[in-house]
């Protein structure tokens, strides 16, 4: 009985432990999602403007330009994989890799070659698990995103993008990231990045309402050429903000699923060394009882 008394009080105190740092990383993760719900809030009406703007001058203007130019024959796509650096958030980067894996399977099955590009060390784990190769990793700020990261990794993609198919380049990429919805819902997103595929569309014009008429100063083309880039980077950077939130509000939930659980289990555990502490001093009892009576007799 005293045996068991010492192996539940170490599992209470290795559990209450464990509900300390579980704890400790939901009040963290609550401390900073409300920064990262804002950084989203401010970066989403940006990417917005400069999709339509970039949108408007692939619309109102006969330019081909390479960023906008569906190619004949795709061959070679590439997948941006957005997952994060640390664990315990739930299944926030098992969702996005397994949204990343039914998007390789269908370019497969179309018969194109993926390149995978890949953010946070929980992603580069799990393609390095499975022997696969990585044209290009970034990790470190996951949870925190700045836009020179945003822009590295655009200037890779957009470099990786006008390469020739002979040189290594791709035909096409596609961002698979994680889309805060609120506090409880966040939904892995894919997109397709390059060629431009309009997400935000100009609204059409009324019956009675005439198209707008535009001026590309110094021509079209310039414009694109200063447009694309921005507009490429400011669609990873919102990406990577939208999944940064996603992250903390998934540590968020599952560290206080973490912290209640380990609570129960310290309750439990307290029921148990108390039954066992009860029962030694019964069977004290018993054994102190039998001994006065045979003393007795």
């Amino acid at each position: 009985m005293a045996g068991q008394q010492r192996v539940y009080r170490a599992r209470i105190r290795s559990t209450a432990s464990l509900e300390k740092i579980f704890r400790a990383m939901e009040l963290i993760a609550s401390s900073r999602i409300s920064k990262a719900r804002a950084a989203v809030a401010s970066s989403t009406p940006y990417a917005q403007a400069i999709t339509r703007a970039v949108s408007a001058v692939a619309t109102y203007s006969d330019v081909d330009h390479i960023l906008t130019t569906e190619k004949e024959n795709v061959r070679r796509a590439a997948i941006l994989v957005v997952t994060a650096d640390r664990g315990m958030a739930g299944a926030y980067s098992s969702n996005a890799l397994k949204a990343s894996e039914q998007l390789r399977e269908r370019l497969t099955a179309e018969g194109k070659q993926v390149v995978t590009y890949v953010t946070g060390r929980k992603g580069v784990a799990f393609l390095r698990f499975r022997k696969r190769d990585i044209a290009g990793e970034w990790t470190g700020f996951s949870d925190a995103p700045t836009y020179e990261a945003a822009d590295t990794i655009g200037n890779t993609l957009v470099e990786a993008f006008v390469k020739d198919y002979e040189d290594g380049g791709v035909d096409e990429i596609h961002v698979v990231y994680t889309r805060f919805v609120s506090m409880v819902s966040q939904q892995p997103e894919i997109i397709r990045l390059l060629p431009l595929e309009v997400v935000d569309s100009i609204e059409p014009p009324a019956p009675d309402e005439k198209l707008p008429l535009y001026a590309f100063e110094p021509n079209s083309a310039d414009v694109l050429d200063a447009l694309l880039p921005k507009y490429v980077n400011s669609r990873i950077f919102n990406a990577l903000l939208q999944a940064s939130a996603s992250e903390l509000a998934s540590r968020q939930r599952a560290m206080k699923s973490a912290s209640d659980n380990a609570k129960e289990l310290i309750r439990m555990y307290t029921r148990l060394a108390n039954q066992a502490r009860q029962a030694e001093i019964t069977q004290e009892i018993s054994e102190i009882v039998g001994g006065a009576d045979a003393l007795a007799s």
